[in-house]
């Protein structure tokens, strides 16, 4: 398996070259870009190569995907991804009603339609907000992934965690959507308190083993990406994260 890094989580330990180094050096072959990549495609897909990667999947705005599709198209071409992810819905913007979470999962559908036709895959990212219950005590994420029926899911099971929800039932139920996966992992109570309570793979309090299992097991996801929102040392997150990784 060739485990994957989110770029984003590396942003506070640039320059990208010692990044892209450092993540080669450990033994990443793949990255997952982000929006802090991509002001020069040419320039940083030369980055990747040198350090023997490649960026098969990157994450988008919702604003990108819906009126410059082209622009994201010219991306992913130069940088060679195969996966396009939206990856968040700012706060002011997230409906409050399951009528609300059904008509963006129409939107997302309708991006998932131009990216099949340009030739890419395409998924939603979940954060924690998506299984908070409604006033009607449904959840966003089931809306999400009703009304958008054909894209794909990148699963963060951290941020399913931190709202509330046990990972292991929505991928026994919707494993076939799993098309990517962020591994991260949750702080021991009182650990991690200057790192958002994250913590590096394999360290903390979720068990990836098990879930690796089930996600091989009941998904087709072939892109597992270590993410860590705010860790305060990269080089040491990225190596003992792998290095746990490597052992499931």
């Amino acid at each position: 398996m060739n485990w994957s890094f989110q770029l984003y989580s590396a942003r506070n330990f640039l320059p990208w070259d010692g990044v892209l180094n450092t993540l080669g050096k450990l033994g990443y072959k793949e990255v997952e870009g982000y929006g802090g990549v991509y002001d020069d495609p040419k320039a940083f897909r030369a980055e990747l190569d040198k350090n023997g990667l490649a960026m098969p999947t990157g994450h988008f705005s919702i604003d990108a995907l819906e009126n410059d599709f082209d622009g994201v198209r010219k991306i992913a071409e130069t940088l060679g991804i195969k996966l396009l992810v939206c990856p968040y819905l700012v706060a002011e913007a997230r409906p409050s009603d399951a009528a609300g979470w059904k008509g963006f999962g129409a939107r997302l559908a309708k991006v998932g339609e131009a990216a099949k036709k340009a030739g890419y895959g395409f998924a939603w990212h979940n954060h924690d907000f998506e299984f908070k219950a409604l006033a009607d005590g449904t959840l966003p994420q089931d809306h999400i992934l009703s009304s958008a029926p054909d894209i794909g899911w990148e699963m963060d099971v951290a941020w399913v965690v931190r709202g509330g929800a046990d990972p292991l039932p929505w991928i026994e139920k919707h494993g076939r959507r799993i098309l990517a996966v962020h591994v991260k992992d949750m702080a021991k109570p009182g650990e991690g308190l200057d790192e958002d309570g994250w913590s590096d793979v394999g360290h903390g309090i979720i068990d990836w083993a098990g879930l690796i299992k089930a996600l091989r097991a009941n998904s087709p996801a072939k892109y597992f990406i270590m993410e860590q929102d705010n860790p305060n040392d990269i080089e040491r997150f990225a190596r003992r994260s792998i290095a746990a990784a490597k052992t499931y």
